[in-house]
């Protein structure tokens, strides 16, 4: 049976009767479906912060094989988001005191750019988001354009009349619908992924001064 959402409306008519612009709205829609799971897929903490390769870098840091532990990070199979923060800060580490100061910086300035990477990766689905209201309220000028023409154009008594007036509201309806039905969820997938990036580079940000540390303690005890 198929799914009513009004009288004598069904759901097919709700995505086909929009006209030009619905059907903008449509793609619209399927665009922000294929990002909204491509990012969900890559926003996940295990494998932007892989706990394998923090306990490999560590055990390897411990033991002074600063170069081996960049090598690890920098290791095609294994680099990622946290990997290339390390490996920013770890290739800088050397003796003296400046040396741990750039790595710290250095760690900075690659967890900034990572992460603006990340919120690149999430921003279209805010575009989608303010896009397709927009879109939905041109829709409904179109519409009432085309209804106020018809007023003025045609005969009251004719049937045409009626049915012309009644399919330009129609669809001034439909597109502005149509909108915020891709909007809504658009914006709150939105703003979800956009707090999950924030822990993630929370977190990330822990990780890098606990390598840090780690680095400092390791040299001061050789020295």
């Amino acid at each position: 049976m198929m799914l009513t959402l009004a009288a004598g409306g069904s759901l097919l008519k709700f995505i086909t009767d929009g006209g030009v612009i619905g059907w903008v709205i449509v793609a619209l829609s399927v665009v922000a479906l294929a990002i909204g799971v491509a990012q969900f897929a890559i926003l996940r903490r295990g494998l932007l912060v892989p706990a394998s390769l923090l306990a490999d870098c560590r055990r390897e840091v411990e033991a002074g094989r600063l170069a081996r532990a960049v090598q690890l990070c920098r290791d095609p199979a294994r680099a990622g988001y946290m990997g290339r923060i390390l490996a920013a800060g770890l290739e800088r580490a050397g003796a003296g005191p400046l040396a741990l100061l750039q790595m710290r910086e250095s760690m900075q300035e690659a967890g900034d750019k990572e992460t603006s990477r990340l919120y690149r990766g999430t921003d279209a689905l805010g575009v989608i988001a303010s896009v397709a209201p927009l879109l939905g309220l041109l829709g409904t000028v179109q519409g009432m354009i085309g209804a106020f023409e018809g007023v003025a154009g045609g005969a009251v008594n004719d049937a045409a009349y009626y049915e012309s007036l009644a399919s330009n509201i129609s669809l001034a309806l439909i597109t502005t619908f149509q909108g915020l039905v891709v909007a809504i969820p658009c914006t709150a997938a939105h703003a979800f992924l956009r707090n999950r990036v924030e822990a993630i580079a929370s977190e990330a940000g822990e990780v890098a001064d606990e390598f840090a540390s780690l680095v400092e303690r390791s040299q001061a005890g050789e020295a």
